[in-house]
């Protein structure tokens, strides 16, 4: 391992980042939901950010779908109060 420390991904590609941005985000607002939906909602995050690998754009619709579809567990997480 490096002492180097991580600035980041390799990339320079804007939309790329944001989607990592997003998914970030994502996780952090499962994060506080129940467990047995926390683990479910995870698996989805992560066959998401599975298909980023191969299909950005496709991965960004998903998690459009899968953020509106889950607005309303988001607002009655304790994070969100």
């Amino acid at each position: 391992m490096s002492g180097v420390p991580w600035d980041g991904p390799a990339w320079d590609d804007p939309e790329l980042t944001r989607l990592a941005e997003r998914l970030r985000e994502a996780h952090r607002r499962v994060a506080p939901l129940p467990a047995a939906d926390r683990r479910r909602l995870i698996r989805q995050l992560l066959a998401i950010t599975d298909l980023a690998k191969r299909d950005a754009d496709l991965a960004a619709r998903r998690l459009d779908a899968f953020l509106s579809a889950r607005e309303a567990d988001f607002r009655s997480s304790p994070e969100a109060r």
